[in-house]
C-alpha cells in the first residue's frame, strides 16, 4: 500500500515539524502543539471556530471528540464548559499532541487513545462532535454520524461542522435518516454547524 501523508491516516514516521499556536478561542488564552501529518497544522481552521462559537452543551456532562487532531474543540470545549472529554482519532501523532496539549492548557480529561471513528469507543455520552476528515470519504464521514446514535445516551445531542460543498447538505440529510431530526444551527462562510438529537423512545 502506498503511503500518504494525509492527517485521518496514522503515519508515525512522518518528519517532525513541531510548532506551537497561541490562540484565543470562547475568550480562553490557549496554547496548540502541532506538527507534521495532523489537520490543519499552522492554524486553527475556521471550520472549527464556527463550531466552537455555535456548540450548546444543554445539560451535557460528558463529550466525545470523534476524529479530535490535536485536541482543539474538545479541550477548548472541556475548558469553558467542565465537560468530561474523550478524545479519539485514528492518528496516533495527533493523540499525542492532544494529550501534550491538555497538560499544556491544564484541562483535565476524561481519555485520550486511539479508534478508528468508533471501533475502541464502550461507552456512551451526553454530546458528540466532530469535524470530520472530509478527505477520509464519504463512507467514513457518514459512519461517523449514523454510529453516533449508539454513542449518545437518550436526550444526548450530535454536533458537527461540515462545508455546504463539502457534503453539507447530504450529511443533513444522512442525519435527518439516523435520528428523526436535524436542524441547521449555523451557516457562516459556507461552513454548517447540523445538529441531532437522540429523542427518548
Amino acid at each position: 500500500m502506498v503511503k500518504t501523508n494525509m492527517y485521518y491516516e496514522d503515519n508515525r514516521d512522518l518528519a517532525h515539524d513541531v510548532q506551537e499556536l497561541s490562540v484565543e478561542l470562547l475568550g480562553l488564552p490557549l496554547h496548540f502543539l502541532t506538527d507534521a501529518g495532523v489537520f490543519s497544522k499552522n492554524a486553527i481552521d475556521y471550520g472549527s471556530r464556527v463550531l466552537l462559537d455555535n456548540f450548546q452543551p444543554e445539560g451535557a456532562k460528558t463529550l466525545l471528540d470523534v476524529g479530535c487532531g490535536y485536541g482543539t474543540l474538545a479541550l477548548t470545549l472541556a475548558k469553558k464548559y467542565g465537560l468530561k472529554a474523550t478524545l479519539v482519532d485514528v492518528n496516533s501523532r495527533a493523540l499525542d499532541l492532544a494529550k501534550k496539549n491538555a497538560d499544556k492548557n491544564n484541562i483535565k480529561v476524561d481519555n485520550i487513545f486511539l479508534s478508528n471513528i468508533y471501533d475502541n469507543v464502550e461507552q456512551s455520552f451526553d454530546a458528540i462532535i466532530s469535524n470530520p476528515p472530509i478527505r477520509a470519504g464519504k463512507e467514513v464521514v457518514h459512519a461517523i454520524l449514523s454510529d453516533a446514535y449508539m454513542h449518545l445516551n437518550d436526550n444526548g445531542h450530535l454536533t458537527i461542522v461540515i462545508q455546504k460543498k463539502q457534503g453539507a447538505p447530504s450529511a443533513q440529510k444522512k442525519m435527518n435518516a439516523v435520528f428523526g431530526n436535524c436542524e441547521i444551527v449555523a451557516k457562516d462562510k459556507g461552513y454548517y454547524i447540523l445538529r441531532s438529537y437522540k429523542e427518548k423512545l
